[in-house]
């Protein structure tokens, strides 16, 4: 008894240390990861939140195309995504193909965050904006966007966290991110399987937590004091 566990701790303790000494393979796969949060996540901002201007303020014949396209995305699978965006089109880049892929699913969930902020917007300050001689378009730029854009901070932030943790289906094209790397160093030493994925699961912890903290401290400083004012 006492043989088998000297033996087991001998084994984890040796399995940790593989874990360590394989941490600069890691560390390519976190810096991955992070580009590849933070290009997809713009990308569905810039594509998100005109599409949210669009379903509120749009014309009937640009809504339709805009909730039909954001329906299928948010309705289909994001490793098929993926995979369509690699594989379909003729894009020979991995992080290409994954930053269209996150990108343009974010962007589908963007659109709702923003629908529904502009939506919350009272719409007397839509009138009051016109009495003082503001076109529609300067009224929505100028009066509605900017108390829109603090409203959805709550929304954005879940967002960002979905698309940080959703960076690792990109398994599914070949790149090479952190749970990619993961899944290869267990393929070279097959005994550290909870001690890599645990490793792996406290840098995601460790991202998710500084970047909702560090969003917490951008919707605080924007916050609206009175919800009917910028």
């Amino acid at each position: 008894m006492f043989g088998s566990t000297a033996s087991l701790l001998i084994t984890q303790a040796a399995d940790w240390t593989f874990v360590l000494d394989s941490w600069g393979y890691l560390a390519g796969g976190l810096v991955l990861t992070i580009e590849l949060t933070f290009v997809s996540i713009l990308l569905g901002f810039f594509a998100g939140f005109p599409a949210g201007i669009a379903e509120v303020y749009g014309s009937r014949l640009l809504r339709t195309p805009v909730r039909v396209v954001g329906t299928v995305l948010r309705g289909t699978p994001l490793v098929v995504i993926l995979i369509f965006a690699y594989f379909v089109f003729p894009i020979h880049s991995a992080f290409v193909a994954a930053v269209l892929g996150l990108g343009l699913r974010s962007a589908a969930y963007q659109s709702q965050i923003f629908r529904g902020a502009l939506a919350s917007i009272d719409e007397g300050q839509m009138e009051a904006a016109r009495s003082v001689g503001m076109s529609r378009l300067k009224a929505i730029r100028h009066v509605i966007v900017p108390q829109a854009l603090r409203r959805s901070m709550p929304g954005f932030q879940n967002e960002f966290t979905i698309v940080l943790k959703d960076t690792s289906l990109a398994f599914a094209i070949g790149f090479a991110e952190l749970l990619t790397r993961t899944q290869t160093l267990f393929v070279q030493q097959t005994t550290a399987v909870l001690e890599l994925f645990l490793f792996a699961s406290a840098i995601y912890f460790v991202l998710t937590f500084a970047t909702n903290r560090a969003l917490d401290r951008v919707e605080s400083h924007f916050e609206i004091p009175d919800g009917d004012t910028a």
